[in-house]
């Protein structure tokens, strides 16, 4: 993509927290490590179950004022909201859902570098997973428009993200990730900046962590070019008539696939229905070396 090309997110929303123990809060829950937010500097990260399990995916940023906001999915945010207030206790934190007052846009292309710093009135960062992903910004509802064109950025349709997305094979939320199923580091959450490892525990860390220093990871989301019509999130891929993985969220040729690491790479032909789908290695994810040969 090149030039200056925008997009409004309206499935995505923002949850403040603020208060003097804002990042100590944060820092025992979530999967990254929140001291290294900054202005400007915003991290990727998740809330997992007890069990480590996927529940909601987040950027963190600083919004100034003792503030940080998590931009989250728009339809789980007032849960996720909930939720995060329960964990407050005596915590100097509090927990205020803005989903009615914020929105989200994404700035993408040659010139993105031209969204950071927008106003003060909004928040902007470079996407900490990659950075051929652009700059997300955060701004009070119905602004983020006419800020972004300001700088000469052109509105494109969610699908013009959606297809940069998914050829780099990067997750969006629930979309991609089953709720209290989803490992992180099937979804490329080691990869793409979401978890760091030295920083202290965290709901969910143990299972994290025993999945990466066992290398126990047999499945990996994939992203697939799609040949024939795209089928629905959820069909299941096969290889051979056996089936290998899952479809996951998709657009025109492109798509995301839950899918055997084996059979990813073994060069077979992958159906999902009267579709094939061609898996692809983006250059940031790291696979396990093939097994040798047995005999």
């Amino acid at each position: 993509m090149t030039g200056s090309t925008f997009c409004l997110l309206p499935h995505r929303s923002v949850i403040a927290v603020s208060g003097a123990d804002r990042v100590e809060f944060l820092q025992g829950l979530i999967s990254n490590d929140t001291t290294k937010v900054a202005p400007g500097q915003a991290i990727w990260a998740a809330l997992l179950t007890p069990q480590g399990r996927f529940l909601n995916d987040m950027f963190v940023a600083d919004a100034g004022g003792a503030t940080l906001l998590l931009e989250t999915e728009r339809e789980r945010a007032a849960a996720l909201a909930k939720k995060l207030k329960m964990y407050t206790l005596r915590s100097k934190a509090t927990v205020e859902d803005r989903s009615a007052t914020m929105e989200i846009a994404v700035a993408f292309g040659d010139d993105a570098s031209k969204a950071l710093g927008l106003d003060s009135s909004a928040v902007s960062f470079i996407d900490p997973r990659l950075e051929g992903l652009g700059v997300r910004v955060i701004a009070p509802a119905g602004q983020a428009a006419a800020l972004l064109a300001a700088r000469g950025f052109a509105e494109a349709p969610l699908a013009a993200y959606d297809s940069l997305r998914l050829a780099l094979g990067v997750p969006d939320g629930s979309r991609d990730l089953t709720v209290e199923k989803a490992l992180l580091l099937e979804n490329g959450f080691d990869e793409l900046n979401g978890v760091d490892w030295k920083k202290g525990c965290y709901m969910g860390q143990e299972l994290t962590a025993r999945t990466k220093y066992r290398a126990l990871i047999r499945k990996r989301l994939f992203p697939v070019k799609v040949e024939g019509a795209l089928p629905e999130p959820g069909a299941p891929v096969l290889l051979d008539g056996e089936e290998v993985g899952e479809l996951r969220s998709g657009s025109g040729d492109r798509a995301l696939a839950l899918l055997k690491v084996e059979a990813a790479r073994g060069g077979g032909a992958l159906t999902v229905g009267d579709a094939r789908v061609t898996p692809e290695i983006p250059p940031w994810m790291r696979l396990p070396e093939p097994a040798a040969p047995s005999g």
